[in-house]
């Protein structure tokens, strides 16, 4: 019952969403979608002319800029980021106001130009309602992520008259899980939503376009170099939109709800050359599949469209990404189309194929969601002919681009912020301590030509379930073990020696991070040995009760550095400093910034961060190696700081260290 009243509370947003939208383009454009108008007058008033565009995104940014400042911060950017943080780190858990919030101010910014798509904000404003429903119903955490999940479905599936491609969304990309009990519930708030959806706006395709069919066989090879080439317009995608908000970081000086203002005058006079890049922009899309653009303005279009949307993102603008990576994959597609379709006419389908192929493509490249891709395509446009080429061509995009980008345009933006919702947690407190940190001293090594009756006996002796066995020079040959003695005995093999048994196992490095030592730990499932790398001598020696104790040392250590400095602050004794720090670690987050993005203190000191109430250092790498720091540590780009914050303090511990001396 919960699924489908969150399922008929999205669709009912989406609706209202749609029509605000409306309203707004209305308000600022006069027509209903000016993407479509080429350079038209104002539609009210045509003696203003069509210079009015340079206008619109910084009159829209005026009144959106101080709406997310004051109500909602997390309305800022394209949305889905927050659901997966709320998903992954917050139990569900998202603000009632988010909704209204992020529906004004994103119709607001599309309305006035802002190039971007309006899937972002539905799955938002959906999962709201969700979270909202969920808490006021006081239902498990884990039950309460599903109900987030399936307000994200409900805004796709009302969106876009897709209730497959909504469940999959939620699934793919929110929860990352598709259990029966998670994937039941999803599509009852999809089912109930798309009814809703279909009541407003019909029952038919998303986007009116011409059939197509395979033309050859020979045409999967054609589509695999789409899929290649579809893989690195999603990444640079990615990369042109990051790397614009660190510009924009970098530049703006001024207040945050002043910066869509500002940043509105570059938009607007981008928009002045490409009118076609207003919005949303179905309308050219569509006109790009059916053949009504030249191959050069198709080329235009795809690069302005990735300059026109990292531009509004990076502004502070309110919209989605879904939209402007399918728009790009219709240019590519259709552009590419056009070329094969010129050499091969009698075998290759119309150039508009390869646009639909393309849509996908991209999308999938961006955000590595391959069944999504495949499944949203097929139900926004109904054309089920094309779905060999788009699944082979979208698998290929997907492969290509990660081999050239970890992260896909979702999750990159929660790992600068030290979040890796992969693993569902912050960041890997075992990925700065290092072996040298929790190795132990060696066990007594052996020789090679130790008979088995003495290795018997050092092993009786120590705690270790393994000897290093080592040559005449003491350099390290292999390890025997505990599992090798036992064989041997049971094999009667009372003669063997420590060098006949011995194995070479996997040796670690005293600087090799904990994270790479437990992968090894696991594999080999014995102690390891760690060597020094010159000489191959045994260190030091590493198993897994070693590395729990490192890690859970270096957790109580940061705990208590924290509370005493709360105390200091606060100047009254250490009154919160007994008890074990493990019991205490719930209030905690630990959150790693990589330096030289949004968080810029480069050439600051490391005692000069003015860190939020509670807050310790816990390490620093640079170049992927843990480093000794101290208060006169300097900063450096790339550098990667990990901090233990107050949970309260974690989402804002960015903003706080870009106020810090040298902060951007």
């Amino acid at each position: 019952m919960l699924a489908l009243g969150v399922g008929a509370g999205a669709g009912l947003g989406a609706v209202a969403f749609r029509y605000l939208i409306l309203v707004f383009t209305h308000a600022f454009t006069g027509y209903a979608d000016y993407s479509s108008r080429g350079h038209a007058a104002y539609g009210y008033y045509h003696h203003v002319g069509f210079w009015f565009i340079v206008l619109a995104p910084v009159a829209g940014g005026l009144l959106y800029g101080p709406m997310i400042q004051l109500f909602a911060r997390e309305a800022r950017g394209h949305g889905v980021p927050e659901v997966m943080l709320a998903v992954a780190e917050r139990g569900g858990r998202i603000r009632p106001q988010v909704a209204v919030v992020k529906a004004i101010a994103s119709a607001l910014c599309i309305g006035s130009g802002g190039s971007v798509g309006r899937e972002g904000p539905i799955v938002q404003i959906g999962s709201a309602l969700g979270s909202t429903l969920g808490q006021l119903t006081r239902v498990p955490e884990s039950r309460l992520r599903i109900l987030v999940a399936c307000g994200a479905a409900g805004g796709i599936s009302a969106t876009f008259n897709a209730p497959i491609a909504g469940v999959f969304f939620a699934l793919e990309l929110i929860l990352r899980d598709f259990e029966a009990e998670s994937f039941g519930v999803v599509v009852l708030a999809s089912f109930a939503a798309d009814i809703i959806g279909r009541a407003a706006f019909g029952d038919h395709p998303f986007l009116h376009l011409p059939s197509f069919q395979l033309s050859s066989p020979v045409e999967y090879l054609l589509y695999a170099g789409l899929g290649v080439a579809a893989a690195f317009v999603g990444v640079a995608f990615i990369r042109i939109l990051y790397g614009s908000e660190d510009l924009a970081d970098r530049l703006w000086r001024g207040p945050e709800w002043l910066r869509p203002v500002a940043g509105g005058v570059l938009l607007g006079l981008l928009l002045l050359a490409l009118p076609e890049l207003y919005g949303v922009g179905y309308p050219p899309l569509e006109k790009a599949i059916r053949g009504g653009w030249a191959v050069w303005f198709l080329f235009a279009l795809l690069a302005g469209k990735i300059l026109a949307t990292s531009l509004t993102i990076s502004i502070g603008g309110s919209g989605g990404v879904f939209a402007p990576s399918l728009f790009m994959g219709a240019m590519l597609g259709s552009a590419y189309g056009a070329g094969v379709h010129h050499f091969l006419p009698g075998m290759t389908a119309p150039a508009g194929a390869y646009g639909l192929v393309g849509m996908g493509a991209v999308f999938a490249a961006a955000a590595r969601a391959p069944i999504t891709a495949v499944i949203i395509v097929f139900e926004l446009t109904g054309e089920y002919r094309i779905i060999l080429p788009l699944m082979f061509a979208i698998v290929l995009a997907v492969g290509v681009a990660h081999q050239i980008s970890r992260d896909s345009i979702y999750t990159l933006k929660l790992r600068r912020r030290g979040i890796d919702v992969m693993r569902g947690r912050g960041a890997n407190l075992m990925g700065l301590l290092t072996v040298r940190d929790a190795m132990q001293p060696v066990p007594l090594s052996v020789r090679q030509e130790t008979p088995l009756n003495e290795v018997i006996e050092r092993l009786m002796q120590g705690p270790a379930d393994g000897l290093p066995v080592v040559d005449e020079t003491g350099a390290y040959r292999g390890t025997v073990t505990s599992q090798q003695v036992e064989q041997a005995m049971r094999d009667n093999a009372l003669d063997s020696e420590a060098g006949g048994l011995a194995q070479e196992t996997t040796a670690l490095r005293p600087s090799q991070s904990l994270e790479q030592a437990l992968s090894a730990l696991m594999r080999e499932r014995s102690g390891l040995p760690v060597l020094e790398p010159e000489t191959r001598r045994v260190v030091g020696w590493l198993t897994n009760m070693d590395v729990l104790r490192a890690y859970n040392q270096r957790l109580e250590a940061g705990i208590r550095d924290a509370e005493r400095r709360q105390a200091q602050q606060r100047q009254r004794p250490e009154v919160g400093l007994v008890g074990s720090a493990i019991a205490r670690l719930r209030g905690y987050r630990i959150v790693e910034l990589e330096l030289g993005g949004s968080a810029t203190p480069i050439g600051g000191r490391l005692g000069d961060l003015s860190l939020p109430d509670g807050a310790t250092v816990l390490g620093l790498r640079r170049n992927g190696e843990a480093i000794s720091t101290s208060d006169g540590t300097v900063l450096g780009a790339g550098d990667r700081l990990t901090l233990l914050v107050p949970a309260a303090e974690a989402d804002d511990v960015v903003e706080v260290i870009e106020d810090a001396p040298g902060g951007g």
